[in-house]
């Protein structure tokens, strides 16, 4: 079937932080998926119903939102917003994934109705994209008196997440470990807060605790918005294989010592990206390229690692089928370039110098739902229909 061809891609990134540029410059889409990847002159000539020129700009997959707060539909009560999802498309990112829909006004915290909030929200996001993204809702919060039974339940009507452990009145690692046990079983990906204390109700959770309940992400290793101490973050580094989370709402400075430490153990490859909103902090559109910025600006991380970071990594955490730039996998791009303005003149060189990229297209399934961010600077060159 004729589909899409990308082409003159100055730079491509792989979402792949082990080798995160592909020598490339031309991308073929066909059924939402990638079909190829090469060079102009291999695949120009390709029977496609449309052509995009990057103009030179940089594509990278669709950056991937690893901890939100939502509750149903694209409004959140923690801050009186709608749209908020929607904004974050603009900000490029196309796929949001549930911490735990916890800000519900009158959430039921008995076990019957934590399992059917998180029924309901995976179901309903599962059907609903708000400004074209995926957003994988669902994320049950640990209430006591769950059983293996209930987790056999949610994971076959569709939940795939286990929200921040401690937003509940599960906070034990003793209590805790049993039900995600149960869930690793049934195939979930679990969070863990890690840090201060959040909201009231939520505990400080260090190191110990979190190695005691053994999730699979130790979330908001730099603070939500409280950090644990530089020791207690090596601790996780050097004595765990967990994926690490820093968010935009949290400590800049826990997150920066963050990163040296997963330079210093070779462990980048564990660093996932989310923005922990909404929150108290707020709403933040573009709070996944910021954080991009920040690790490329202020620490070693290369720009193109640090995407990889918000692209690739989180994918193979949550085990989805995008995240990477590969034959077969889902077309969800995003067009970057430096915003006019910028010292840098390319976007990886812009995200050195710490300035937020301008985003000129996000493509979902092979689909262009963003021409022009309404939120980022706008880009010197611009991805455009030939």
């Amino acid at each position: 079937m004729p589909g899409i061809l990308i082409t003159n891609i100055g730079t491509l990134i792989s979402g792949n932080i082990s080798a995160p540029i592909l020598d490339a410059d031309t991308i073929l889409i066909s059924d939402g998926k990638i079909q190829e990847i090469g060079k102009s002159a291999e695949l120009k000539n390709r029977d496609v119903e449309t052509v995009i020129d990057a103009a030179g700009s940089t594509i990278a997959p669709g950056l991937i939102d690893s901890h939100c707060h939502p509750v149903l539909g694209d409004f959140t009560p923690r801050q009186q917003q709608t749209g908020f999802l929607d904004s974050e498309v603009h900000g490029g990112v196309t796929t949001i994934i549930s911490a735990g829909e916890v800000h519900l006004p009158g959430r039921p915290k008995d076990p019957a109705g934590t399992k059917a909030l998180a029924i309901l929200a995976a179901k309903s996001f599962a059907s609903f994209r708000p400004g074209g993204a995926k957003v994988i809702g669902g994320a049950v919060i640990l209430e006591k008196g769950l059983t293996e039974d209930d987790f056999v339940e949610m994971a076959r009507e569709g939940v795939r997440i286990v929200g921040e452990i401690g937003l509940g009145s599960v906070k034990a690692p003793e209590d805790a470990a049993p039900m995600v046990r149960w869930a690793k079983k049934y195939n979930m990906t679990v969070m863990m807060h890690t840090g201060g204390t959040s909201i009231p109700g939520s505990d400080t959770v260090k190191a110990d605790q979190v190695i005691a309940a053994d999730p699979s992400i130790a979330s908001h290793v730099n603070g939500g918005p409280t950090a644990v101490s530089l020791r207690e973050i090596e601790k996780l580094v050097k004595e765990t294989g967990y994926a690490l989370e820093i968010v935009h709402c949290g400590n800049p400075k826990a997150m920066v010592e963050a990163l040296k430490l997963g330079i210093e153990h070779k462990a980048l490859d564990r660093f996932i990206i989310g923005n922990d909103a909404p929150s108290g902090t707020g709403v933040v559109p573009l709070g996944i390229l910021r954080v991009v910025c920040m690790a490329a600006s202020l620490t070693d991380v290369t720009p193109e690692q640090a995407l990889c970071m918000a692209t690739g990594n989180t994918a193979r955490v949550f085990g989805l089928d995008r995240g990477v730039i590969k034959k077969g996998l889902a077309a969800d791009l995003v067009a970057l370039d430096a915003p006019m303005g910028s010292v840098g003149k390319t976007a990886l060189a812009a995200i050195a110098a710490g300035d937020v990229p301008g985003v000129s297209m996000v493509m979902v399934d092979g689909k262009v739902v963003v021409w022009t961010s309404r939120n980022t600077p706008p880009a010197v060159r611009k991805a455009k229909i030939v």
